[in-house]
């Protein structure tokens, strides 16, 4: 967590504060995680990526609402490209009780 906080001391860049927020939730819980994820929301330059409602689903996941996760899994295998990451979300959801 303190080399994630060094990081984005230095720079602001959104990977690492995701990379943070997934860091934080490991640490101290998937909640404080997720009140972390929610400041990214805003930032332009990863709110339309499929990493930001993926790890977003993870941590709803590990928090036990796994109608949410399920959604934030869905939303982002829609916005991915890659066939192999939209299956792979695809089969998360699933796992949670989703539909295909």
């Amino acid at each position: 967590m303190a080399l994630y906080g060094l990081l984005l001391k230095i720079s602001e860049n959104p990977m690492v504060a995701l990379n943070h927020a997934v860091a934080v939730a490991m640490a101290c819980g998937a909640d404080e995680g997720l009140d972390l994820l929610r400041t990214l929301e805003a930032d332009e330059r990863i709110a339309g990526d499929h990493r930001l409602p993926a790890v977003r689903a993870h941590l709803l996941e590990m928090a036990g609402d796994h109608p949410a996760a399920r959604a934030s899994y869905e939303a982002a295998a829609q916005r991915t490209t890659n066939l192999p990451q939209r299956r792979y979300l695809h089969a998360r959801a699933a796992r949670l009780g989703g539909e295909q």
